[in-house]
């Protein structure tokens, strides 16, 4: 993992303070800074600067795709997790009687497509019990009229991560319905393994250390026809400027679908360098020392008067602690102003721990929370 030296050299930024905000906004390292210069450059080429486009493109993909589990033309790149949801609602072409399932845990993004008043299919909520989702809780709603059920593997509200393996058996077992997966808050933070999942989404600018502006988008060869977006666009399509391209349009099948229009490069470029520097450091060297470090923050906080919103079972936990207090704005300001950063949002208090992250980070945010007390 990072020495002192190249966690300086990488981070400077995080010189003298405690950053455990991951969950919100990662702190990119210096190579991608480098890589959206190099993007100025490019740009700065005019239509020369295309090819040089296309070559991280294409290099951002195999990434990806290595990190999904899948093959290059198995993914796509779009603006955003909600755009990513947005079209993946244009896909389905719901009708009245399909239901979809989604989660009472889970970030907007992957739920509301499915809430809007235009959407014709009746969404059923999957509810929470202890801050936990259970299987036995999933299996009552499913049945034949199921499309779809999206979940986050590791969710943002309190870091709860769902066993993948037991929901894809589940859904599997008891309907025909598409399984969505968010892991926006566990890529390049937790090996993975995605086995069972048709759709496969991520936002870029918190753990994979990218900037704002990419959506990452999977969907295995074999449901390639479930996804298929229909869309207006051009990059999306077989033949955008064909000699009959105001007589129909036919959009390209699964991910690469999802990308409508022109690329956001400057995002392409950050997305290519934070994962070829999470690829060289190693997801499962980043989890080996970040995990005793989330266990000891989650022992240490079990300890305090406060309502623990993350479940202890060491399984469903990964890189996101939470818990909630009365006096939650001023724990926060005080952190702050120690030059500690967590997150305050909806009257909890959120802790995301990270590779770059150290032991003394941890105690000195146990330390001032318990002050705080």
């Amino acid at each position: 993992m990072l020495t002192p030296t190249t966690r300086l050299r990488n981070f400077p930024t995080l010189t003298g303070r405690v950053y455990l905000n991951t969950a919100a906004e990662g702190i990119p390292p210096i190579t991608v800074g480098e890589a959206l210069f190099q993007y100025f450059h490019d740009k700065q080429l005019g239509m020369d600067g295309r090819n040089a486009h296309a070559q991280q493109w294409e290099a951002a993909k195999a990434l990806i795709a290595e990190f999904y589990g899948l093959t290059s033309g198995e993914v796509g790149i779009c603006s955003c997790s909600s755009e990513a949801y947005n079209l993946a609602a244009m896909a389905l072409q719901l009708k009245p009687g399909d239901e979809v399932i989604v989660n009472d845990l889970d970030f907007p993004a992957g739920a509301t497509p499915w809430l809007q008043p235009s959407c014709p299919a009746t969404p059923r909520i999957w509810r929470n019990r202890n801050y936990a989702l259970r299987i036995e809780d999933l299996v009552p709603l499913l049945n034949k009229q199921t499309r779809l059920v999206t979940v986050s593997l590791v969710s943002f509200f309190n870091g709860f991560m769902v066993n993948l393996p037991e929901v894809v058996a589940a859904v599997r077992k008891h309907s025909s319905a598409l399984l969505a997966v968010d892991v926006t808050q566990a890529l390049g933070r937790i090996p993975l393994d995605l086995s069972g999942a048709d759709l496969i989404v991520s936002s870029t600018h918190k753990w994979i250390l990218a900037s704002h502006g990419g959506g990452l988008v999977g969907v295995p060869k074999e449901k390639a026809g479930d996804w298929t977006v229909p869309a207006g666009g051009w990059f999306n399509l077989e033949d955008p400027f064909g000699s009959n391209r105001f007589e129909k349009a036919v959009s390209k099948p699964g991910a690469a679908g999802f990308t409508v229009g022109m690329p956001n490069y400057p995002a392409v470029y950050a997305i290519r360098a934070a994962l070829d520097y999470l690829k060289t450091i190693g997801v499962a060297a980043i989890e080996r020392h970040a995990r005793p470090l989330v266990l000891h923050c989650l022992e240490e906080v079990r300890k305090l008067p406060v309502e623990l919103l993350t479940p202890i079972e060491p399984e469903h936990v990964a890189g996101i602690l939470a818990f909630r207090h009365p006096k939650a704005e001023s724990i926060h300001a005080l952190l702050r102003s120690k030059n500690i950063h967590v997150m305050s949002h909806a009257g909890r208090l959120r802790v995301a721990i990270h590779g770059y992250n150290t032991a003394n980070d941890i105690e000195k945010f146990v330390t001032e929370l318990k002050a705080s007390l």
